[in-house]
């Protein structure tokens, strides 16, 4: 599925130029509402869970996961779903999304997570740290642990979004639950945030912002990991087609 059409052939240049504005506009509309949905249900339910104690551990794991899952069904086809500047990179280093593309995708995820962080700071205060991610452990094994979760979740998104054998799998509950799975065993460790996005719009909003640099270096060599391991695993008879994540 692609992600966006920007091969229209208008009339005139200003028409070409509106047009294609037109098209680029719909996906990073679909970026920032999903990474909006993902940081406001998932952060919030943090908040949520310091302030009234309803939630849990579990509870919190589900409704990440659940934020995804709904957002990658609903938006899929028209951005791919990304919603985390790593996933984008990803896509990228595996040429399933023009280069061109990256940087708007990384902007557009980055001002719906910062809205969300705000939103929840102006509706619920500090509660929860709004929701930010710091690690119960020292930041070495926090920058494992992201490292790790982060290539799991990296690898299968690319292998349900650029593999023929496996686009057929229904990519929102698979993504959503390895997300849950995650943040059920990662999240009493690092935070399972495996999201750039994620981790820094509650600091800005702010949160606290302990060892920050674990959640802005951690999940890119994760990703890394998982584009070299998905090259050896991906056979070489498959081309890589760009479908929704």
């Amino acid at each position: 599925m692609p992600f966006a059409d920007t091969s229209i052939s208008p009339a005139t240049p200003a028409r070409f130029a509106a047009t294609r504005l037109t098209a680029l506009g719909r996906p990073l509309l679909a970026e920032a509402m999903g990474t909006f949905v993902l940081v406001f249900v998932g952060c919030g339910a943090v908040m949520v869970d310091a302030r009234t104690g309803a939630l849990d551990a579990l509870g919190v794991a589900v409704a990440f996961g659940l934020a995804i899952a709904v957002m990658v069904a609903a938006l899929g086809h028209v951005s791919g779903a990304h919603f985390n500047p790593v996933v984008t990179v990803a896509l990228w280093a595996c040429r399933v999304l023009p280069l061109h593309l990256v940087a708007p995708y990384v902007i557009a995820q980055l001002a719906g997570a910062v809205t969300a962080a705000l939103t929840l700071r102006a509706s619920l205060g500090s509660v929860g740290g709004v929701g930010a991610t710091v690690p119960s452990t020292s930041a070495g094994q926090a920058f494992l642990w992201e490292c790790v979760l982060t290539a799991v979740l990296v690898s299968v998104i690319l292998a349900v979004a650029t593999d023929r054998r496996a686009s057929d799998q229904p990519a929102a509950l698979v993504i959503g639950g390895t997300i849950t799975l995650a943040a059920i065993v990662g999240g009493p460790v690092s935070g399972a945030s495996m999201n750039p996005a994620r981790t820094l719009a509650p600091a800005i909003a702010g949160g606290p912002a302990t060892a920050l640099w674990v959640y802005l270096t951690a999940p890119f060599l994760g990703a890394a990991i998982a584009v070299a391991l998905h090259a050896v695993l991906r056979s070489p008879d498959i081309d890589t087609e760009p479908v929704a994540s």
